[in-house]
């Protein structure tokens, strides 16, 4: 079995309540570890994330915990940085042994063809998140950042986080007007794909793309997201013929 999660934005709205959903993002790593060989976490699984040289935000160590055991044990971990926590550099992978991603990735697994992404940035609009997102992965920016003391930065941080992630749960799911959507179209016009998966809309969504005269033949296509564990506990799983869209309920 392979599963994909994203959108945990762990630390937010307050301690509190992010460590309610911790306990409960651990209690379903534990109770698929029997069955898993990779783990997807596709992005945002911090609300906030900035490794400085010798800090890194506290907390979620439970999380943390269950992660390395799992990846001590042999389960393949995969790591998508997302808006929230595109600042993730060496800890996690070195710590964690994961791979960490920034942009889309393609997988073929027994036959099936994935196209995997946290998905902020892709498709058409929204060019003043694009603009912001160039910003930030600048290594100037990130320089710059990392002379602000922990204290400040991840204050500073903190209070524009929420304000990025209150904006994404008021929208609602457009359809075909989708910019994932739009966006996964495109592709197919060049190449097939099985799946489409993709964070960030906190929208659990599983649609089919049936391919249009414009696109290349190879059947039946789905645009996949993955939801959030804030309210949904949503995520997908591969179990080597088909991929299902489920929800965690302990």
């Amino acid at each position: 079995m392979i599963y994909f999660l994203s959108d945990f934005h762990l630390g937010a709205p307050d301690y509190a309540s992010s460590l309610v959903r911790e306990k409960k993002i651990v209690a379903f790593l534990d109770s698929i570890k029997k069955d898993t060989s990779e783990i997807y976490l596709m992005g945002d699984v911090f609300d906030f994330w900035f490794e400085y040289g010798k800090a890194v935000p506290k907390g979620y160590m439970r999380l943390l915990g269950k992660l390395a055991e799992l990846s001590d044990s042999g389960i393949k971990l995969h790591y998508f940085t997302g808006n929230h926590d595109m600042w993730a550099f060496d800890y996690l992978p070195k710590e964690l042994n994961l791979k960490i991603y920034r942009k889309p990735i393609t997988r073929e697994i027994n036959g099936k063809k994935f196209y995997l992404s946290h998905g902020d940035g892709l498709g058409p609009g929204d060019f003043g998140y694009k603009f912001i997102k160039a910003v930030f992965a600048s290594k100037v920016c990130q320089w710059f950042f990392a002379r602000i003391h922990p204290n400040l930065g991840i204050r500073i941080a903190q209070f524009w986080s929420g304000k990025s992630r209150k904006l994404t749960e008021e929208l609602h799911f457009h359809g075909e007007k989708e910019w994932l959507v739009i966006f996964s179209r495109e592709i197919l016009k060049k190449e097939h794909f099985d799946y489409f998966i993709f964070g960030h809309r906190h929208l659990p969504i599983d649609m089919v793309l049936a391919p249009s005269s414009s696109e290349r033949a190879g059947g039946e296509a789905r645009y996949i997201n993955l939801g959030e564990w804030i309210s949904h506990f949503s995520y997908a799983v591969f179990d080597g013929k088909d991929l299902a869209l489920k929800y965690f309920r302990e």
